[in-house]
C-alpha cells in the first residue's frame, strides 16, 4: 500500500520515502507526493533520488493493478526509458526521495479547479474529461450552444474573486443522500473506505458568507484559491454529438 501524501497536500514537491517494490510496471514506495492517471487527471512525472546522488527519471505515474488486473492500493512510478542499468541496483528497502516535476504538476491544478468553476458556469452533466499540463477538456450533455468569450469571461470573475477551496470528505451514505454532488456520467467516486473526498469552492451557501461555487465528489489535486489559476481562457467548443458540447480550456 503506498501513502498517498498528496491527498492532504496538492502543494507537497517532494517526500522521502522507501522503495517497496520494483515490477515489469515501475516502482513502488511506501509514500509519494506523486498523483496517479486517474479520474481525467494525467499521471505526474519527476525523479526519483537515490542517497549517492543518482536520478531515476519518472516519466508517468499509475494506480497498481493485481495479477487479475484488479486496481490496487499501490502507487506505481513508471521509468522513462534507457534507465535499465539504474533500474537494476534498485531493491526493496531502499531510501528515495521522490520529488514531482512541480511545474507541470501546478499547471494542472490550475486547470483543473478551472475545470470545476466551468461545471458552476454550465450546469450540466458531464460524460467526458481529460486535465493535462497544457489544456483541459470537458463534455458536457447538452444540446444548446455555448458561447466561447462569455464563457471566458464568467471564468475570469470567478477566478477574480479569490474563493477559497476547501477539501474535505462525506460518507457513503452521505453521497447516496444527495446524488446531485456527482457532476460526471463517466466518472464516480471510488467506494469502500467509508469516507469519499470532495473538494468545495467558495463558502457553504448560507447567509452572510462567500457563496457557494462548487461542490462535488474529486480526488484531483487543485489550487488553495481561484485567485492562483491567472489567465485561463475557453479555446474551444465542438458539437461532439447531437447531445454533447465539449469546452477545451488553456492558459491566456
Amino acid at each position: 500500500m503506498t501513502h498517498d501524501l498528496f491527498r492532504q497536500d496538492a502543494y507537497l514537491r517532494e517526500c522521502s520515502a522507501h522503495i517497496t517494490a520494483v515490477t515489469d510496471a515501475g516502482i513502488v514506495l511506501d509514500q509519494t507526493v506523486f498523483y496517479p492517471l486517474g479520474g481525467g487527471q494525467a499521471g505526474d512525472s519527476g525523479v526519483l533520488a537515490l542517497a549517492d546522488g543518482t536520478e531515476i527519471a519518472i516519466a508517468d505515474t499509475r494506480k497498481g493493478k493485481d495479477a487479475d488486473g484488479k486496481p490496487t492500493s499501490d502507487i506505481v512510478h513508471v521509468p522513462a526509458p534507457g534507465q535499465e542499468d539504474r533500474l537494476a541496483q534498485l531493491a526493496a528497502g531502499t531510501a528515495v526521495t521522490a520529488r514531482i516535476d512541480w511545474e507541470r504538476r501546478h499547471r494542472m491544478m490550475r486547470l483543473h479547479t478551472t475545470s470545476h468553476l466551468l461545471c458552476h458556469v454550465v450546469p450540466q452533466l458531464v460524460n467526458g474529461c481529460s486535465i493535462t499540463p497544457d489544456y483541459a477538456r470537458l463534455d458536457f450533455a447538452m444540446t444548446d450552444p455555448l458561447d466561447k468569450d462569455q464563457l471566458t469571461a464568467a471564468i475570469a470573475t470567478l477566478v477574480a474573486a479569490a474563493h477559497p477551496l476547501t477539501v474535505a470528505s462525506i460518507s457513503d451514505e452521505e453521497l447516496d443522500a444527495n446524488p446531485t454532488l456527482v457532476k460526471s456520467m463517466s466518472v464516480q467516486p471510488p467506494r469502500g473506505t467509508g469516507r469519499i473526498r470532495t473538494i468545495r469552492i467558495g463558502g457553504d451557501g448560507g447567509d452572510g458568507g462567500m457563496p457557494l461555487i462548487d461542490l462535488q465528489p474529486c480526488g484531483g489535486t487543485h489550487v488553495a484559491n481561484t485567485v492562483e489559476i491567472g489567465a485561463i481562457v475557453v479555446t474551444k467548443i465542438e458539437k461532439k454529438s447531437a447531445t454533447t458540447r465539449r469546452v477545451v480550456l488553456g492558459f491566456a
